[in-house]
């Protein structure tokens, strides 16, 4: 297959509206190679993704998303994105001393799992520096403190605007981010979370599943707000646990489950298969 245009997109719901769009595509000679829509009942809301061929296609493509504004986006209150699958995602990794999703993250990077450019690491210690010589990615020091994070923030926002990135992915970063960085980046910055949110808080979450004696630990992984691990959740999922595990196999098995729902994450975002709406996520298969 070619090169593909994406469009995810929502709307207040009403009759017509997927007819027009794919009807739309057929008319202009696109070739439509995936359709998936899902209406919000209680809301009253579409959503919908659509890819088609951009060979045979008659409307230039950078004139399709004015076509798309000017036709759809005011007559049916739509909010859209387009996107071009010759045109790689820029992922920047953001990681303090815990190096497992780094990497895991890098092994299917290199293995060519997916389908990203990596342009940078940024961290605030010097720890995984040699992780990222290994695999041959720059490699970018900010010492960020609570105390200096007003003063070293905009630093990684240029260095980011430099390298053109799109998104950030926080591999086990352990400082909070501004609501300046979250702002520049809405909906652009996945976390990864030690617990199937909400769940225990604070230091040793791991120390404090084993106190209460559960039966599952989990992960999370959602969107950065400016409400601390209150953003919009990606994927989650759990293990189970006995009375015979420690608080050194949970740990061991915690960090092998945040890989694996971090992971999962970021692929649905690099496939451009999630839309956010109301602080949840639709995505889509």
């Amino acid at each position: 297959m070619g090169t593909t245009a994406s469009l995810l997109l929502h709307c207040p719901d009403r009759q017509g509206i997927v007819t027009e769009i794919t009807n739309f595509i057929s008319v202009n000679h696109g070739n439509i190679v995936y359709t998936d829509q899902y209406v919000d009942r209680i809301n009253g809301v579409l959503f919908m993704r659509l890819e088609w061929e951009l060979e045979g296609f008659t409307i230039p493509r950078d004139q399709i998303k004015e076509y798309f504004r000017t036709l759809f986006a005011a007559k049916f209150e739509m909010e859209f994105g387009l996107y071009f699958s010759d045109v790689k995602p820029r992922m920047a990794l953001f990681v303090s001393r815990q190096n497992h999703c780094l990497f895991d993250i890098l092994a299917r990077y290199t293995a060519g799992e997916w389908d990203v450019e990596i342009p940078c690491i940024v961290s605030n210690h010097e720890d995984l520096r040699p992780v990222a010589e290994r695999f041959g990615i720059p490699y970018y020091c900010f010492p960020v403190t609570r105390a200096n994070r007003d003063e070293l923030e905009p630093q990684e926002m240029a260095l980011l605007d430099e390298l053109g990135v799109n998104f950030i992915v926080l591999a086990k970063y352990m400082q909070v981010i501004s609501p300046e960085m979250i702002a520049r980046y809405p909906h652009n910055i996945i976390n990864i979370h030690h617990s199937f949110l909400p769940a225990f808080v604070g230091a040793k979450p791991y120390h404090q599943a084993f106190e209460r004696g559960v039966k599952i630990i989990g992960a999370t992984s959602h969107y950065v707000t400016e409400d601390l691990d209150a953003g919009p959740i990606i994927e989650q999922d759990v293990i189970r646990i006995t009375h015979k595990d420690t608080p050194e196999t949970l740990v061991y098995r915690g960090k092998d489950l945040e890989k694996i729902v971090l992971s999962r994450a970021v692929l649905k975002h690099i496939e451009r298969k999630i839309l956010t709406y109301n602080n949840k996520t639709v995505i889509f298969a």
